[in-house]
């Protein structure tokens, strides 16, 4: 069960290293140094290298927030990069994160590869929408649901830099949606989670993913149609494979899950962990 799957870069994304606490990334020509707590390895290339390079870094001031440190003048605050026919933008934001994850490249391709083109698709925790218009570019319905005004105005921004249009865009916490879909008897050809470890509701209350993850597999059990799949993506550091396979396994037969840990390899050959990853492949329930 406990097997990696590895993510690869793109023409417009490369990790480049990783150590120290640290990652160098490059986005388009754009190189950024950020924060990593699983890169407590030493880095194949030196700190003094990754700053001769790099046009950012981000400093932290605290947990969950910092500032940009520009290493370069008259670096870009923002930058578009492009993925196959999708084009995302890209900006300095106070929590580390530049409005892209790069390491759902793999779930990405697993969309575009599963979805059908007059099935039905919720992105869950949709953020900046590239799980979305990648969905969309299939020709699927696609709903996008995110409990914050801002995400869903820069994910609006990548549809239309990526030539899509007509995405369903939902403002409501993703649990209470779920419950809502239930009662409608709505049902999806592919489900995608990607849920912080903790975050915010529409209203600003507070959660956190442990006390919701059971309560989000058990709904979205039921939102899935006869032929279809679910994706979820876990960041949590208090949530391993193994417990996921326990609450998995209550509302999904063993047979249609695929479990696996999600890693990408940096160009100096350092090996990077990105969380827990689970795809159901037929959506059957018990």
């Amino acid at each position: 069960m406990n097997q990696r799957l590895y993510t690869q870069g793109w023409d417009d994304y490369e990790l480049l290293d990783a150590g120290d606490g640290k990652k160098l990334e490059r986005w388009g020509k754009i190189l950024t140094i950020r924060p990593e707590v699983q890169a407590y390895f030493k880095p194949g290339m030196s700190y003094s290298d990754w700053r001769t390079q790099a046009h950012w870094e981000f400093i932290e001031t605290d947990k969950h927030s910092g500032t940009w440190q520009a290493l370069r003048d008259a670096a870009p605050t923002t930058w578009e990069i492009g993925y196959q026919r999708l084009r995302f933008q890209l900006e300095l934001t106070r929590f580390k994160h530049l409005g892209l994850f790069p390491e759902q490249r793999s779930n990405w391709d697993f969309i575009a590869e599963r979805l059908p083109a007059d099935g039905r698709f919720l992105n869950l925790f949709a953020y900046t929408g590239a799980a979305s218009c990648v969905a969309r570019q299939t020709g699927a319905e696609t709903l996008h649901v995110d409990s914050i005004k801002q995400l869903l105005t820069w994910a609006h921004t990548n549809m239309e830099r990526s030539g899509l249009a007509d995405i369903k865009w939902v403002r409501e916490d993703a649990l209470k949606f779920v419950e809502r879909e239930l009662k409608r008897g709505r049902h999806y050809q592919g489900i995608i989670m990607d849920p912080p470890a903790w975050g915010l509701g529409k209203k600003g209350e507070k959660w956190k993913l442990d006390n919701k993850l059971e309560a989000l597999l058990e709904g979205v059990q039921g939102l899935l149609a006869q032929d279809s799949f679910l994706i979820l993506n876990t960041y949590s550091p208090t949530i391993g494979l193994l417990d996921i396979a326990r609450l998995a396994h209550q509302y999904f037969r063993p047979q249609d899950c695929e479990l696996r840990e999600l890693w990408m390899q940096t160009s100096t050959g350092k090996e990077l962990f990105y969380g827990n990853l689970l795809r159901v492949s037929s959506g059957q329930s018990h």
